[in-house]
């Protein structure tokens, strides 16, 4: 299982935190293969892109447009966090049902 999100970032600490046996990949830092973009955005569409971020509200309008993958591969912090990948089964954000899904598994 791969969690990508960003360490400072509290909601994927909780996430690392919930899970064992998690690697972990800082956007940040590392960024996010186009490949599982690709495949990410295929399943969550738009939602994959932040779009209440303060890199979204700080990005001028001229550099706002362009698919989400194209945003998140200039911008690695665009993406909504975080994205957990274990398998071919994905799972964007750390709302209760994603939560329910992992942790009772």
């Amino acid at each position: 299982m791969v969690l990508y999100g960003l360490k400072t970032c509290d909601t994927c600490r909780k996430a690392r935190k919930a899970l064992d046996q998690v690697d972990f990949v800082d956007v940040r830092e590392d960024g996010v293969a186009r490949d599982i973009l690709d495949a990410a955005h295929e399943r969550f569409g738009e939602k994959l892109l932040n779009t209440r971020s303060a890199t979204w509200r700080n990005l001028p309008e001229s550099e706002r447009v362009g698919t989400p993958v194209e945003l998140i591969l200039a911008h690695p912090t665009l993406m909504k966090r975080p994205l957990i990948i274990d398998g071919d089964r994905m799972w964007l954000g750390w709302d209760k049902a994603v939560q329910a899904e992992l942790l009772d598994a």
